[in-house]
């Protein structure tokens, strides 16, 4: 049996829901299709099972791509205030934390129930647990195999996401349908992911793993002040997964902790109030007292402060807010929340993510290359790729 539809989304994960919320609004039949048992997976889980939903900072400034101007017309068309004015429509309480991340004050599967919700007044049917074998371009439009049926569409728009977390049923479907239709793809890395470290630093930094401090992480001129967490597999932490997206193998990046607190000055003062005191003491005072005493413990520096001239503080603050440390690789996909590069922006139209050589196919979401930053950014491209897509397709 084959089914006919004005529009075909692949994908009800955050962009295929609201293109197809959008497009039904616009009168098109839609039909659309997943091979997980629930839409909306990765909803579920994000933000601690809260969703960051958006950030209200969100600009294209937030974005890697190989186009840093390809996600400007998307987000300046369906905002983050367009988005909480959504979700405020549906009454689902929400809080904003830090750095301008906003959070369902309940579930995040309030998010999922809204979007349903907002499919199922446009007009939207949803066919879960359904798999694809085969896209075809026809001279009305696109042939789909699923084991469900063949589809027939005069509007496919893949929202299959990328490669990150293959548990939640990530793969590489969208690649393989741009490769089809000869779109290039920008090389796939895990990206927002922890970072590994070398067997021997591994096992150096042992007594440091759960400790967590607030630290400036830099690779090459992109730096973010947020919390770093030492753990049993290398570094993680909010600002560790920002820089991953940045990092690439071979490459050192440098840590700044406490990067607020002039760490030279107090212990000058202590040494001036209270040579008596060890360097671990003041520092147990500023650090985690575990980190304190690994850092003196590692520069060898021995003796109280009254012993101790400039220099060697000088050393041992070096030591905390300058260190040099190379990862050996990441966590991978199994644990990125992103998957960084994807379809060629250049091969697709900006205002509406339809690819310039084939009419009526659409990519958006993750399995572009755009990626957001760390908290809700990523969340707002799909609101925002989705949308533009869902107004023409």
């Amino acid at each position: 049996m084959v089914r006919r539809c004005d529009v075909l989304v692949l994908g009800a994960g955050a962009a295929g829901m609201m293109c197809a919320i959008r497009a039904g609004q616009r009168g098109r039949s839609v039909i659309i299709v997943d091979h997980a048992k629930a839409p909306g997976e990765k909803i579920r889980i994000s933000g601690g099972g809260r969703c960051n939903f958006t950030n209200i900072h969100a600009t294209a400034k937030n974005y890697l791509s190989g186009n840093p101007h390809f996600a400007k017309s998307a987000l300046a068309r369906y905002t983050p205030a367009d988005f909480l004015t959504l979700v405020e429509k549906h009454g689902i309480a929400w809080h904003e934390k830090t750095l301008g991340q906003l959070f369902c004050d309940n579930s995040a599967k309030d998010i999922i129930a809204m979007l349903l919700k907002e499919m199922r007044e446009a007009g939207a049917e949803l066919l879960l647990q359904t798999e694809l074998s085969g896209v075809e371009k026809t001279e009305s439009g696109f042939s789909v195999a699923t084991s469900s049926g063949v589809i027939e569409a005069q509007s496919l728009v893949i929202a299959t996401g990328g490669k990150s977390i293959p548990k939640m049923g990530a793969t590489g479907f969208a690649y393989r349908v741009a490769e089809q239709f000869g779109l290039p793809i920008i090389e796939t890395r895990p990206g927002l992911v922890p970072l590994t470290l070398d067997p021997t630093l591994l096992e150096n930094l042992s007594v440091l793993s759960g400790v967590a401090v607030p630290a400036e992480v830099s690779s090459g001129k992109t730096s973010f002040r947020e919390a770093l967490l030492f753990t049993h597999r290398g570094l993680s932490g909010p600002s560790i997964l920002q820089i991953s997206s940045y990092w690439r193998e071979g490459e050192t990046i440098r840590l700044k902790l406490e990067p607020d607190t002039n760490i030279l000055e107090r212990l000058k003062e202590a040494r001036k109030s209270n040579g008596k005191q060890s360097p671990q003491t003041v520092l147990g005072d500023i650090l985690p007292k575990r980190l304190a005493q690994y850092t003196v413990e590692a520069s060898g520096i021995t003796g109280p402060l009254a012993d101790m001239a400039d220099r060697k503080l000088a050393t041992l603050v070096e030591a905390i807010q300058n260190w040099q440390i190379k990862p050996s690789g990441s966590e991978g996909y199994r644990t990125a929340e992103v998957t960084l590069g994807g379809v060629d922006t250049n091969c697709l139209d900006s205002r509406d993510m339809q690819a310039k050589t084939v009419p009526g196919l659409y990519f958006i979401g993750e399995c572009v290359d755009v990626t957001g930053w760390l908290g809700g950014y990523n969340f707002q491209w799909a609101w925002a790729s989705g949308h533009a897509a869902g107004e023409t397709a």
